[in-house]
């Protein structure tokens, strides 16, 4: 634990910083009345503005009647301005770099007095990473399509499209041509005769060029180099994500950095996000699908905090890495990945910062991992 001593600031404020565990900054602040007075009698004098008084007009009722009414209406207006500012200028000169919004509690404060509050917040943690450089992940090769895994997917295909088909359904038939004329020409004034319904066509019991085509193929064997390619593509796709698995996995395992809890809830939340995007897709809710399990909400939790602090630290290398080789993410960078955005209302989104921030954090980390392949041997 690092202790720093009161130090008594240019505002005359008065702060005590205590450097707690996970990264925690508690901070002690004293605050004068005398650099207070001002900002009272200023929240005074809005907030009196619509207060009413019995025999005066909306606002123009006596100060000293007023503010026994709306006194802690006053005090709570000028806390939300004075303590984050109080905070700021306590922090100025430290090396703490808030990364979490702060929570403030009132030890004392009234009219006339000084104000002492505590202030809890969680700042960048010190991050450590070993020799990256030497990290060892070989690559895998990518998975071997065989005949079979592919006959086993058009099997299934063909199982799901003939399950489909309409049961005594008639083929259609092309029109039967109208009588001829004298001259040997069509004769459009005699009606032609209806075709007689044909019995429907029995679909095969095995995939053919009917069913291929009907799926999109021009043919079986199409249909099937179409799913061979397809298979292989995300073959090759798998094997490159198992890679970069691999090279984060190292990265966590080098990485030495006291987890804030706050960092960790993050991770778990969205964890818990994406658990209920694939529940959803089930058809079930989140509740329902945990009751099956026989599981709580905080019990899940408990359970994969391993994980997520895993998680967290494997992030943490990584920036730290970003931090350390100067990997940054362009302006030009970063709206040319917006641009690419064809839905106009999730690009919408990034007209606001704190998307466009995630992105770029998103991107860089990227752009770091794509960096250590070409490093890793």
């Amino acid at each position: 634990m690092e202790y720093v001593s009161d130090t008594v600031l240019p505002m005359n404020i008065t702060k005590n910083i205590t450097k707690l565990p996970k990264a925690v900054v508690e901070v002690s602040i004293s605050v004068p009345w005398t650099d207070l007075e001002q900002k009272w009698n200023t929240a005074l004098q809005r907030l009196s503005a619509d207060v009413e008084v019995a025999g005066f007009r909306k606002g123009t009722a006596p100060l000293e009647m007023v503010e026994p009414r709306i006194a802690t209406q006053v005090q709570q207006e000028m806390l939300k301005e004075v303590m984050p500012a109080a905070l700021m200028e306590a922090l100025q000169g430290s090396d703490v770099v808030p990364i979490d919004y702060p929570q403030y509690q009132v030890v004392s404060f009234a009219k006339g007095a000084d104000l002492k509050f505590n202030a809890r917040v969680t700042q960048r943690p010190a991050v450590q990473v070993g020799d990256y450089k030497a990290i060892k992940a070989g690559k895998v090769a990518p998975k071997v399509i065989s005949d079979e895994e592919v006959n086993k997917v058009v099997d299934d295909l063909f199982k799901r499209w003939k399950a489909r088909q309409p049961l005594g359904a008639v083929q259609p038939q092309p029109p039967t041509p109208a009588q001829k004329g004298p001259a040997g020409s069509m004769d459009f004034n005699q009606p032609s005769r209806p075709a007689a319904p044909q019995p429907a066509s029995v679909a095969s019991d095995v995939p053919d060029d009917s069913f291929a085509k009907a799926v999109g193929a021009q043919s079986l064997p199409d249909l099937k180099t179409k799913i061979k390619t397809d298979m292989e593509a995300e073959s090759k796709y798998n094997a490159e994500l198992d890679y970069e698995e691999a090279i984060l996995q190292e990265v966590e395992k080098m990485t030495s950095v006291d987890v804030p809890d706050i960092l960790v809830q993050d991770e778990l939340n969205r964890m818990l996000v994406s658990l209920q995007r694939r529940v959803a897709d089930m058809g079930l809710l989140l509740e329902d699908y945990l009751k099956g399990q026989n599981k709580t909400m905080e019990g899940i939790k408990a359970e994969w905090r391993p994980q997520a602090e895993k998680n967290v630290r494997m992030e943490l290398g990584l920036s730290e890495i970003a931090r350390m080789e100067k990997v940054d993410i362009t302006d030009q960078e970063l709206q040319a990945e917006i641009d690419k955005i064809t839905d106009n209302r999730v690009k919408q989104q990034f007209e606001s910062q704190e998307p466009r921030m995630h992105l770029r954090h998103a991107l860089r980390q990227t752009k770091t991992l794509n960096l250590l392949k070409t490093l890793v041997g």
